[in-house]
């Protein structure tokens, strides 16, 4: 039997300082990063969704950023197809494969193999949901597939208008639901989320908010704006990107885009950590410890874990 090539995870909710740790995590392991953030994906989409610049990556090479153009789609699948093939070329390298992000359906899709169903396609449902959308908005698609199909559901964000769109589309189709199954872990995988005290979560998020916002974000939408990328496409959905739109369209002011991100980001955190608690097999680390603490305490456990599958794989 092939043994399963190794794989290590770092997540966490947004803001609890990941990349930081994962930088220093991939000059001690000496090894590269992929990328399992559905927007670090886009080019343009930089300063909003968080996207480490070249100084910040220290000469860590980064897969799986900035590989699509702000009107293309994106799916988990093609995500696990991606990260996949980056997995086995690394490991084909003598690199640990090393996955960092915060999106709970990629990292778990991929981690333990999930399966998608193939349905197709109907164009006529879906312009009939998109102008649902567009006159009743969002929630009420989002009703609509709740209703239909609760499952899926639960594993799409409301405001992920495209996808809650794509779901009720496969229901509709053929009674099959987009929601998931279980294939076998195709990885031997250690998987590490780093986790902070609520409320000083919530005040990091708050803060690089703000930041965010005097680093330009305005600009930077304005920017894609002008390239053409629309307020109805699915990148532009993104939390900070779709509020910071509104308000260049005069539909709030400066301050209420600001709160709007900061309270829609929380609310984000929340959920990702409602996710995390259903993979039960991460191991906990505490982030608020010193940085050197728990960075050769995370190097402990990964090296100690993998050599114990080794020992276990000679036997």
């Amino acid at each position: 039997m092939t043994a399963r090539p190794k794989l290590l995870v770092l997540l966490g909710p947004t803001a609890v300082g990941k990349t930081a740790l994962s930088i220093e995590l991939a000059k001690a392991l000496d090894t590269e990063i992929i990328s399992g953030d559905s927007m670090l994906i886009y080019r343009g989409f930089d300063i909003g969704a968080a996207k480490p610049d070249i100084e910040e990556r220290q000469g860590i090479v980064h897969h799986l950023v900035d590989i699509r153009e702000p009107w293309e789609s994106y799916s988990v699948q093609e995500f696990q197809q991606e990260a996949d093939a980056c997995i086995r070329e690394m490991a084909a390298r003598g690199k640990m494969p090393f996955l960092v992000g915060g999106t709970g359906l990629y990292v778990q899709s991929l981690v333990e193999g999930y399966v998608f169903n193939e349905t197709g396609s109907d164009p006529a449902y879906r312009a009939k949901l998109l102008r649902m959308a567009e006159i009743e908005g969002g929630a009420a698609v989002y009703d609509l597939l709740c209703r239909t199909d609760p499952e899926a559901a639960k594993t799409i964000h409301p405001n992920n208008v495209r996808r809650v769109i794509r779901a009720l589309e496969v229901a509709n189709l053929g009674g099959e639901s987009i929601s998931r199954e279980k294939g076998e872990p195709p990885y031997d995988a250690f998987v590490a989320g780093l986790t902070r005290p609520r409320p000083e979560l919530y005040d990091r998020i708050n803060e690089r908010v703000r930041q965010m916002w005097a680093d330009g974000l305005a600009d930077e939408v304005r920017g894609l704006l002008a390239r053409g990328v629309t307020r109805g496409m699915q990148a532009m959905q993104g939390i900070g990107y779709k509020e910071t739109a509104a308000f260049l369209a005069g539909d709030c002011t400066e301050q209420e885009a600001i709160t709007a991100i900061q309270t829609a980001t929380r609310h984000f955190a929340k959920r990702q950590l409602t996710w995390y608690r259903r993979m039960k097999y991460i191991h906990w680390y505490d982030a608020t410890a010193p940085a050197e603490k728990f960075l050769n305490e995370i190097l402990s456990d990964v090296r100690g874990f993998f050599k114990k599958r080794s020992n276990l794989d000679s036997v």
